[in-house]
């Protein structure tokens, strides 16, 4: 096994030291994220981090107009999504996303922190897809007793999905428990695959359409098979960030809101024309070729309106889990669509 294969306890173990972080941390790195601002003027250059080769919806809003006189700093890539939204939480940057059981997981470490919109999710087009060979013997979740599945990171939306689907297929939680979840990075997943170091592989995005069309494999289900259309990841900011600059909060929602619509609602070859050359224009010698497979980001709701069920899925998870107390949060303390200006329709 290569080494960066990493097992499913080290892992584990990562993952929840990267949310584990203290309400001093947070406390003393939030009014860092806030210039120390006293003075009721309000923040109006947002730091963030980004992704290599893609364009959030943030950068989307700025570059079509929709974030009025709001600037963002770039500060660097984010490595993943607990990563961004630990950086929001200590004052690091002033907001982060990630998947909403890593949001649930950062309130439950008493971090003061607040969903604003949701900026990722599943639907017909873009999903996150469980892939075996061709002729591999899986065909149900019984069949995964004993099985190694390679997925970019634990104690994510990739292992509570396996964990669902496992449910669903009938798995006691001692035979689900023989299904040995593994770290493999996105881009050596299909490699992985291939050479049967794993017998599934999570693939998304451009790494999977390409594994696809090299043929030889096939989808053995999707979250989107599991769950329908729903939004997976929303864009967190301090409470104390949203108190001192709703002004700031307001235009950030409701422009990424506007971007959301504006990418479902023009024809998909002018979306990737106008990502192309965001990424060109800002200058990081970055690959464009990715870009030509942008389906959609997924938002299920319109303007990226978060429903309560959408954190009470993995509430109910993470306390099954053990991973949360059970009742000690609250799905609708965890977020806000009152900056959000889009409205419901």
């Amino acid at each position: 096994m290569p080494a960066a294969f990493t097992s499913k306890t080290t892992s584990r173990r990562q993952f929840l030291t990267l949310l584990g972080i203290s309400a001093a941390a947070v406390s003393c790195g939030t009014a860092t994220a806030n210039g120390g601002s006293g003075s009721g003027k309000q923040i109006t250059a947002l730091k963030y981090q980004g992704a290599v080769g893609a364009v959030t919806l943030p950068e989307l809003a700025a570059d079509l107009g929709f974030l009025g006189g709001l600037t963002l700093d770039w500060v660097g890539n984010t490595i993943s999504g607990p990563q961004d939204i630990q950086s929001a939480a200590t004052g690091q940057t002033h907001f982060g996303g990630a998947f909403n059981g890593a949001v649930v997981k950062l309130a439950a470490g008493k971090a003061p922190v607040k969903a604003v919109i949701s900026y990722y999710g599943s639907d017909k087009e873009t999903n996150l897809g469980y892939y075996v060979l061709e002729d591999s013997p899986i065909r149900s979740a019984r069949d995964l007793i004993g099985k190694k599945v390679g997925m970019n990171t634990l104690g994510a939306h990739a292992q509570a999905l396996l964990d669902i689907y496992l449910g669903r297929g009938g798995l006691s939680r001692a035979d689900s428990a023989k299904v040995e979840a593994l770290v493999v990075p996105p881009v050596n997943t299909e490699q992985a695959l291939r050479q049967k170091q794993i017998e599934v592989g999570v693939l998304s995005g451009v790494l999977r359409d390409k594994a696809v069309a090299a043929g030889g494999i096939r989808p053995l289900f999707s979250d989107f098979d599991l769950l329908g259309a729903f939004s997976g990841g929303t864009y967190v900011m301090t409470q104390r960030f949203i108190k001192e600059n709703p002004d700031t909060v307001r235009t950030f929602t409701t422009g990424v809101g506007k971007a959301i619509e504006w990418s479902r609602t023009t024809p998909r070859e002018q979306v990737i024309a106008r990502m192309t050359e965001i990424v060109k224009k800002r200058g990081r010698n970055e690959d464009t070729s990715t870009l030509q497979y942008w389906r959609s980001y997924g938002v299920a709701a319109p303007a990226g309106r978060i429903d309560e069920k959408e954190f009470q899925l993995w509430i109910d998870w993470l306390g099954d889990r053990g991973e949360v107390k059970k009742g000690q949060l609250k799905a609708a303390d965890l977020f806000t669509n009152e900056f959000n200006g889009n409205g419901k329709g």
